[in-house]
């Protein structure tokens, strides 16, 4: 596949259409960028912007895009954009987990991002498909905001982290750069 091919999907939920322009710049290496938009009626959080752990030790800039977390099986490669699952039963120590960070979207606002990504897999893969996490806002499931060039960016409690749901897009395949659903 060309560097110069991209392939553009469209991912529509309750709430929200998601547009994703994405390119591979390697056999290994993609480029992606994305807009969400919030054609809902109240605000999201946005789980794109990685944890106050990476920003705290200096990983991350408060309000960059994180990086993706990824899955590998075989040849198909999910990227993952989104607040980490919780420990059943809770924190276990003996670190504190991550505290999840979200920015809050507004009805009817959009929001840009993009990321380049190069995948640690022995083989390059076949197929990769990307997800985004989005929750429903509101104020008693997120703490700490802080404005940042994109919005406000909030810290987010585990019952905003439980609501979670997450926009993902059909497989792509890297070799043709073609879309196809499960």
């Amino acid at each position: 596949m060309s560097e110069n091919t991209r392939t553009t999907v469209h991912v529509d939920a309750q709430g929200a259409r998601l547009d994703v322009a994405m390119s591979a710049t390697a056999p290994d290496a993609i480029h992606l960028r994305y807009r969400l938009h919030n054609t809902g009626d109240a605000p999201l959080a946005v789980f794109d912007r990685g944890d106050r752990q990476a920003v705290l030790s200096g990983r991350l800039v408060a309000g960059a895009v994180g990086a993706p977390t990824f899955q590998a099986d075989g040849g198909d490669v999910v990227l993952r954009h989104a607040a980490r699952d919780l420990a059943p039963g809770g924190f276990t120590g003996p670190t504190v987990p991550a505290t999840p960070l979200a920015l809050q979207l507004a009805p009817g606002a959009v929001l840009e991002g993009e990321f380049e990504f190069s995948i640690p897999t022995p083989q390059p893969p076949r197929r990769l498909r990307w997800c985004l996490g989005v929750a429903p806002f509101d104020e008693a499931g997120f703490f700490s905001p802080q404005d940042v060039a994109a919005g406000t960016l909030w810290q987010a409690h585990d019952a905003a982290v439980a609501r979670q749901q997450m926009l993902c897009t059909p497989w792509w395949d890297l070799a043709t750069g073609e879309t196809a659903a499960d």
